[in-house]
């Protein structure tokens, strides 16, 4: 990767400047996990698509969903790795982007509810009704998994606002901080990206005897890979379709790990639309 070309960007994308950036393909990713694993993630991406491609690419951290949203908007970026609700409220400001691939395990995502086993909650088939009047984080605000559904099955299940449900509600930020938050007993229950939940099971840094999940919600589409309408303009005709297809090829062990995930898929906006209309619902799209 060319290093030059990286720092101009991060110049680019802090100034709203695209000059600097005119001959790099840049894209971004929301913050859901820890840093250094999505720099790590991320960097191994630009790497592969700057060969599939043959042009210097560039991954640009930011610090917040709306920022990545917002970058989008703004050209800083021309592709993003977003959640269901952040993808959707990029595509909806930018005309003719697309969601163009996604994991194959984001066709059908879960949430899990987590519980500190203080309070004595335990697994449930059924929506857990006990979580009324306890400390609970979301993730981001702006999160599918980690605030949208499970905000949404709150309401419909316990018939009122989280913050009319719960002693206290938080937005811990990210998914590894939620799974802490609960774990420390800081709050008693929350909602995680149940990937997020199992890598960090495997890594071995979530205590059983300290936190478990006590629900998982019906699955609904989450993340995927989305692109700028006007991209072929940009970079070329065909530009579009290349970089579908290189997301889709995919296949280094490594790389699908990093995610994780077993493979891409093709996605397209009207995958989402069960995400727009859950948004609407409960007022966080107008």
């Amino acid at each position: 990767m060319n290093v030059v070309s990286k720092f101009a960007c991060a110049a680019a994308l802090t100034a709203l400047s695209l000059t600097a950036c005119a001959k790099t393909f840049v894209f971004t990713a929301i913050p859901d996990q820890d840093e250094t694993r999505l720099r790590a993630r991320f960097e191994q991406v630009a790497d592969y698509l700057a060969q599939k491609l043959d042009l210097t690419v560039t991954y640009i951290p930011v610090k917040s969903y709306a920022a990545a949203v917002t970058a989008f908007k703004n050209n800083q970026v021309q592709l993003a790795w977003f959640g269901g609700l952040s993808g959707v409220r990029a595509r909806l400001l930018v005309e003719g982007s697309k969601a163009i691939a996604q994991g194959y395990e984001d066709q059908f995502f879960i949430t899990y509810f987590i519980a500190n086993t203080a309070t004595g909650l335990s697994y449930s088939q059924e929506f857990p009704q006990g979580i009324k009047g306890k400390t609970f984080t979301f993730g981001s605000k702006g999160s599918t998994s980690g605030r949208l559904m499970p905000e949404f099955h709150v309401r419909n299940a316990l018939r009122a606002a989280p913050d009319k449900v719960f002693k206290r509600v938080g937005f811990s930020g990210d998914h590894s901080k939620t799974i802490a938050l609960v774990q420390s007993g800081a709050f008693e229950v929350g909602a995680v990206n149940f990937k997020v939940w199992e890598r960090e099971a495997g890594l071995g840094k979530i205590d059983p005897a300290k936190v478990t999940v006590i629900w998982q919600t019906p699955t609904y589409p989450d993340y995927q890979w989305s692109i700028r309408g006007d991209v072929d303009d940009r970079f070329g005709a065909g530009f579009e379709a290349k970089v579908t297809q290189a997301l889709l090829d995919i296949s280094s062990p490594q790389l699908l790990e990093a995610f994780p995930r077993q493979s891409f898929v093709p996605a397209a906006n009207k995958d989402y639309q069960p995400i727009l209309d859950t948004a609407k619902e409960i007022g966080l799209i107008d």
